[in-house]
Order: C-alpha cells, then sequence, then structure tokens
C-alpha cells in the first residue's frame, strides 16, 4: 500500500475531525499507529455494509466449542462484487456498501466498544480467509503510543474521540 495514500487518509481525519482543541492533535498523536495497522492490509479502502443512516453492519460470530462466547465484528470487503456474496441482503433498501478510507476504519473502531475486531477480506472472490485486526490490539497500541510519545498528557483516549 502507498503511504503517501495513508497520509492523504490522516490528513483527511484530521481535517475532519471535531475542531476542539484537542481531536485534531491526538488523530495526528495516534497517526503511526493506524498507519502502522494498516501497513498490515493489502488495499487502501474497503467497503463496508452500512445502513442508510451510515450505521455499520455487525455480525456476530459464534463458537462453535463454546456457543456462549461471541464475537461482533465488522466485514470490510476489498471489493464491492465481494459485498453481495456476503451475509449482507444488499437487495435490502436499507442496506448499502460504501468504499471507506482504511485508516478511518481503524479509527472508527477505538469507539465501536461493542465490536471485537475487523475482518479485511484482501482477495476479491475469497471470502474464506481475511485479515483480523481486534479492537483491543488497536487499543493497546495506541494506548502504548500515546504514553510513549506524549508522557505528561497520559494514554486515556477521549471517549467521543471518533
Amino acid at each position: 500500500m502507498n503511504l503517501d495514500q495513508l497520509d492523504q487518509q490522516i490528513q483527511l481525519l484530521i481535517e475532519n475531525a471535531p475542531q476542539d482543541g484537542t481531536t485534531p492533535e491526538l488523530v495526528a498523536a495516534i497517526a503511526p499507529v493506524l498507519k502502522q495497522l494498516a501497513g498490515r492490509l493489502r488495499h487502501s479502502q474497503y467497503y463496508i455494509p452500512q445502513t442508510v443512516d451510515q450505521e455499520w453492519a455487525i455480525t456476530v460470530l459464534g463458537n462453535t466449542t463454546q456457543p456462549d462466547e461471541e464475537k461482533p465484528v465488522i466485514y470490510a470487503y476489498s471489493t464491492l462484487k465481494d459485498v453481495s456474496h456476503g451475509p449482507y441482503l444488499m437487495q435490502d433498501p436499507l442496506m448499502m456498501a460504501l468504499p471507506v478510507p482504511v485508516t478511518h476504519i481503524l479509527f472508527q473502531m477505538l469507539v465501536m466498544e461493542t465490536v471485537y475486531s475487523a475482518i479485511f477480506f484482501e482477495t476479491p472472490g475469497n471470502l474464506n480467509f481475511g485479515t483480523e485486526i481486534q479492537r483491543q490490539e488497536l487499543m493497546d497500541l495506541t494506548q502504548a503510543h500515546l504514553l510513549q510519545s506524549h508522557p505528561v498528557r497520559g494514554a486515556t483516549l477521549p471517549p467521543d474521540i471518533a
């Protein structure tokens, strides 16, 4: 993936952040973490199934060996065609899939407390294998980075960052 694309995505996040004197600086501070995780992925944007109100679709995955353990995940598809082969009824007029920059997906995961992870389907036509990025890993990396780069402010993320 092109680093210039990631830099442009981060710049967009900063420009679209609430101009409250804190959030743009915080986005800039965590940019290295977003870029590091995005660097594991092949594409600069993914299609996210969502409602017309732009609420992202969440799929709850069950565990066959532990039925009471469930993981709410976001599916991110590399092509629009792949979305139609996923679990969502895209014929539903209340559902759509829009391209979302990869760093924006990761950034949104910071505030999606109910989401366990995002699964990025990297290979067009292959929905059997994806790259999973867990929200907890994102949180841990972000907090460690903030603590290291801003020890005075600490590693606390505001709950309404995104």
